[in-house]
């Protein structure tokens, strides 16, 4: 057999086993509502938590930002990329999530390579949650340092292997809030593990930024935990709207990144416009708690409504609301159903989740409305099988 019918083969394996993904192509911006293949669909799919990335406030800070800098930065950040929106931004990104220095990224992926690359090497130990996101996985197994897997959240499993360790270098790496499940690692203790075994705490907070904290600032906010041994990760790409990623950490350890890491050395810079669309977003958090309050009100609305009507999700309380079905054939058939009821609601399948917990992953955003979400109550009820 030849090598491309291998791959035919195996694509055809894909389609049978229910895991073959496909693209839908939008007709327009993302929102609550959305067009695809011609049909309005409520778009319960999207990490866009805060209802931004269509703001208007947003927009035209991206159109200042490109009449003033244009649209490329044209050269990575060391070499001349890095523009005065840039440095401004990062000054501003330390400041929100009250950190020492913050470094600009061109993605949540390229920042969690470049920080775990660049910390550990082949002498470091890199501890790691086993549902972590594949940026946290695959960053830790590029960096050379040897990879112990723990049982999810378990402080405890976790602590004994802190215990064990002989390495010169520790570093914990975790999702802060699970991008498939929608549970809250506990940070306040894993970051007491790391002050007692001299180790970094590595923090992913892709899916907490701009959702949790009493402004919105994130997981660090919401347990009310500061220490110079974090190192947190945050996207401009979900609840702000944009696109790229920062890392903030102490002044050294941020050096040491800027110095060390190959995804920030060897990358063009971020484009000037979404540092300035970020620092927009920053601001419209701190100036409107109305759209973290909104959010809250559809997360607390969405719970109630599926424990009146038996729907089977989490006990998620960020925005992420996972309801497990197991088999992925089952879960392509209830997000097909849900959308023919007009609910944008996606199947998701290995290699995202582990073998047999494929499942409807719901996505709540301040945009949607109390009679989008009741709706999609009743779809769910009718559309999951039970």
């Amino acid at each position: 057999m030849s090598a491309d019918a291998r791959l035919g083969e195996r694509l055809a394996g894909l389609e049978r086993e229910g895991l073959a993904r496909t693209r839908r192509t939008l007709a327009g911006p993302q929102g609550a509502t959305v067009v695809v293949d011609g049909a309005a669909l409520a778009n319960f799919s999207s990490n866009d938590y805060l209802g931004l990335a269509n703001d208007a406030r947003l927009r035209e800070a991206a159109h200042r930002a490109i009449d003033a800098m244009g649209v490329g930065a044209g050269a990575s950040p060391l070499v001349s990329g890095h523009t005065r929106l840039h440095d401004e931004a990062e000054q501003r990104f330390a400041a929100f999530c009250a950190m020492p220095r913050a470094l600009l990224f061109g993605s949540g992926y390229a920042a969690n390579l470049g920080i775990l690359a660049a910390l550990g090497d082949a002498n470091a130990e890199i501890f790691s949650d086993e549902l972590n996101h594949a940026c946290l996985i695959d960053g830790a197994r590029l960096s050379r340092a040897k990879v112990t897997r723990y049982p999810h959240a378990d402080t405890h499993a976790l602590s004994a292997a802190l215990a064990a360790s002989g390495a010169t270098t520790r570093i914990v790496a975790t999702d802060a809030v699970f991008s498939m499940d929608g549970d809250i690692a506990p940070v306040p203790e894993i970051l007491a593990l790391c002050e007692r075994h001299d180790a970094w705490l590595v923090l992913d907070d892709a899916h907490g930024m701009g959702v949790l904290g009493a402004r919105g600032h994130g997981t660090l906010e919401h347990f009310a935990v500061e220490s110079r041994r974090v190192v947190y990760m945050a996207t401009l790409g979900k609840a702000l709207g944009g696109y790229g990623a920062f890392v903030a950490a102490p002044e050294q350890a941020i050096e040491w990144i800027l110095q060390r890491a190959r995804t920030y050395i060897f990358s063009t810079a971020l484009p000037p416009m979404m540092a300035a669309v970020a620092m927009r977003a920053l601001e419209l958090i701190d100036e409107d708690g109305a759209r973290v309050a909104a959010l809250r009100e559809r997360i607390a609305q969405f719970r109630a409504g599926c424990a009146r009507a038996g729907v089977p999700v989490s006990a998620s309380r960020t925005a992420i609301h996972p309801i497990l079905l197991g088999d992925a054939v089952r879960a392509v058939a209830a997000s097909r159903a849900l959308a023919a009821r007009g609910f944008w609601v996606p199947a998701i399948r290995p290699p995202s989740v582990p073998d047999g917990t494929s499942r409807l992953r719901v996505s709540l955003c301040a945009t949607h409305t109390a009679q989008q979400v009741d709706e999609l109550v009743r779809a769910l009820a009718d559309c999951v099988p039970g």
